[in-house]
């Protein structure tokens, strides 16, 4: 299996995000089965090169690989495009005509913007990815197809499903397997090495040197939001090279060309909205959670084997008033009773002073307390804030979410 590096080398693909390489090593992975795959991405982030990758790592390499543009093909001639049709079927179809799924037959279709089919075509498509079977427009001679099928969206699909515009179980059939795509501002690392490879294909299109950008200039291309992704900023680095004579492109010539202090924009499908970030921040939640949770199954496994021996309390006294804070003991050892309060301060690193027997952990099952995801999110956010004095940016950047999401999370938890 070639390497990552080599295979953005072969298809031109820049960058060097985590997101970016984990969506490549996806495409890697399933293109040697014939699993159907739905990339996610918002417009302009290079969803069309997931399909070609699968398609040439397949074993259907040496067939056809055809993209359709769904979105593109008017809704009365799209069945006849795909499916194809026969002569008379419909005015003007004055012969037979094979569609894309017969032409591809043993290769790979990439239908983008999957989520704009019509509800009709979505039938046939589904009948395609059961069976294999399809009827051509006008006929009534059911044929087979062998094909892998890719498809691409930017929409969100659970609200086109909710409102009736897109089929759940074609959904589901299509989404075998996920690949997403990341938007260019959660790829801030890129975009320098984005600008430089753009820069010097214009020049050396356009016979002249390339262009170059001020520290200045690049911190503001990073901190801009690219709603139209690396589409956007290939589109702007072309301009930008036509048009300026100087080849030194400072911060305020390069304001002239994207707008300043552009307000947030929310995009419709949201795959990556703030999740890429959100979803980090509950991974630091989650670890958090889970050492906590080591440290009081250790330790209750000592209290179950132990019976609550006083022994084990004037040994680990220190430790347990950590976990469990305030212990109150009566005179029988079996009915100690604990005030459970603030378990986080527990180190993996503290090890309890006594030797006990390996107890069962099914035991264990109804003994231990169940812990509240968002009550720990909640508790987490409030202490970063007050460690930051209140300055939401530097808690942000702290918990590794935007700014936007921590004043989502504030207003939801009325913090």
């Amino acid at each position: 299996m070639e390497s990552i590096q080599n295979i953005k080398q072969k298809f031109g693909i820049i960058g060097y995000d985590y997101t970016l390489q984990r969506a490549l090593e996806k495409a890697i992975q399933v293109a040697p089965t014939d699993i159907s795959v739905l990339v996610l991405g918002e417009s302009g982030v290079g969803k069309e090169f997931i399909p070609k990758i699968i398609h040439q790592f397949s074993c259907r390499k040496h067939h056809s690989y055809i993209a359709v543009n769904c979105g593109a093909i008017p809704e009365g001639t799209i069945d006849s495009e795909l499916f194809g049709h026969e002569k008379g079927s419909f005015t003007g179809a004055t012969s037979m005509r094979k569609g894309y799924f017969e032409g591809a037959n043993g290769g790979t279709i990439f239908l983008d913007e999957v989520g704009e089919l019509p509800l009709t075509t979505q039938v046939r498509l589904l009948r395609i990815l059961e069976s294999g079977e399809f009827i051509k427009v006008g006929s009534s001679k059911i044929q087979k197809t062998n094909i892998r099928v890719v498809a691409a969206t930017n929409l969100n699909m659970i609200e086109s499903i909710q409102k009736g515009k897109f089929r759940e179980d074609l959904y589901y059939r299509l989404n075998t397997v996920q690949i997403n795509v990341p938007p260019l501002r959660y790829r801030k690392n890129d975009i320098q090495f984005l600008f430089k490879k753009f820069s010097n294909d214009f020049a050396e299109k356009y016979h002249m040197p390339p262009i170059r950008l001020t520290k200045e200039s690049l911190k503001y291309l990073e901190n801009y939001s690219w709603p139209g992704n690396i589409r956007q900023l290939k589109n702007m680095t072309e301009q930008i090279a036509v048009v300026e004579t100087k080849r030194e492109i400072c911060v305020d010539k390069l304001k002239e060309y994207i707008p300043d202090n552009l307000p947030s924009i929310s995009f419709s499908h949201s795959s990556f909205h703030d999740f890429s970030k959100e979803r980090d921040f509950i991974y630091k939640i989650l670890f958090d959670m889970k050492e906590n949770f080591n440290n009081l199954k250790n330790i209750t496994l000592q209290l179950i084997k132990n019976r609550f021996d006083p022994r084990f309390f004037e040994k680990n006294q220190q430790l347990m008033e950590k976990v469990f804070g305030k212990i109150i003991h009566n005179n029988n050892r079996d009915n100690s009773i604990f005030q459970l309060e603030d378990f986080s301060k527990l180190s993996l690193n503290e090890n309890l002073d006594y030797e006990y027997e390996e107890v069962e952990e099914d035991s264990l099952k109804n003994e231990l307390p169940s812990f509240s995801l968002q009550k720990k999110e909640i508790e987490f956010i409030q202490k970063t804030l007050k460690k930051n004095n209140g300055k939401r940016k530097k808690t942000a950047k702290e918990l590794g979410i935007s700014e936007r999401t921590l004043y989502r999370k504030i207003k939801q938890y009325g913090l």
